[in-house]
Order: structure tokens, then C-alpha cells, then sequence
């Protein structure tokens, strides 16, 4: 896969400030397709979310994935934390990173190729437990956190 976007994290697949050193890990793009077709009814994700995959979608140092197993874990386990808390995301949507037992972030699967991001957290008593990211894009989460990180900064 030619990579547009995150030219960054592929240049950059160890963080350097942790002791262990580990490298993102990505998963296939028959893997992606599975994901496509579970989470956007078939139609291809964003360019910069399929790169993010690619690259690291099994691990990756600046990009929270919980204590899930794999990307299908990670997605089910978000929608089944909404579905408890009584909340409905009607657009496409997928998550690209949990921060604490209650919030998430998350993109809509039909802004383009590189959306903006959202955070949610659908245990939160206001109707406005969606928000913008600011204007967050997962290229410029992904460029800042590596950038954090190679200052030895925790990158989130």
C-alpha cells in the first residue's frame, strides 16, 4: 500500500522513548476488507484510517487500542459500551483509540479521506457526549503523538 498520510509513523515504527523499543504492527489488507465489510457495509475506509491500519493496527505507540486482542475486539467492545450506556452513533463510524474505561475516539467513516476526529464518552450525563477533537485529524494525532514521543514525552 503506497502511504500518503502517515509517511511519519512509517518512518518512525519504534518508539525510542519507551525501554522495551517495540515496533508498530500492522495488519493485512485482507484484514481491512473484513473490517470495511463488518464497519462501513463494504464501502473502503478513509485512506488515512486503511494506512493507519497497514501500519499499525495490531500496535501502534501513539494510538491506544486497550487491552483488545485485535481491531474487531476493539470495535465491538466500544459499540457494546454504548449499547450499555443506552447511546446510538447512527453514521458510520470507527474507533481509533480508548483513553480510561469511558471514553473513546472515533472517526466518521464519511468525511473524506482524512476526517476529523471525535471523542466520546457515552457514560457521560450530557446530551453532548460527542465532541469534536478540536480540529484533529488522524494524520495530525498521529504526527504530534510521534513527535512527543521522539522528545521522550509520553506521546498521549
Amino acid at each position: 500500500m503506497k502511504i500518503e498520510y502517515l509517511k511519519k509513523l512509517k518512518e518512525n515504527p519504534i518508539n525510542f522513548g519507551e525501554l522495551l523499543n517495540l515496533e508498530i504492527e500492522g495488519i493485512t489488507l485482507n484484514e481491512i476488507a473484513n473490517l470495511e465489510q463488518l464497519y462501513n457495509t463494504g464501502k473502503s475506509f478513509p485512506k488515512v484510517l486503511k494506512e493507519l491500519l497497514f501500519l499499525a493496527g495490531q500496535y501502534c505507540y501513539v494510538c491506544d487500542y486497550g487491552v483488545n486482542e485485535d481491531q474487531k475486539e476493539l470495535q465491538e467492545s466500544t459499540r457494546q459500551d454504548l449499547l450499555d450506556n443506552e447511546r446510538i452513533i447512527s453514521r458510520p463510524f470507527y474507533v481509533i483509540d480508548v483513553y480510561s474505561t469511558e471514553r473513546f475516539l472515533f472517526i466518521y467513516l464519511d468525511e473524506g479521506e482524512n476526517p476529523k476526529i471525535y471523542t466520546a464518552h457515552p457514560s457521560g450525563e450530557t446530551q453532548d457526549w460527542i465532541t469534536p477533537l478540536s480540529n484533529l485529524t488522524i494524520k495530525s494525532l498521529v504526527d504530534s503523538r510521534i513527535e512527543r514521543a521522539k522528545r521522550g514525552e509520553n506521546p498521549f
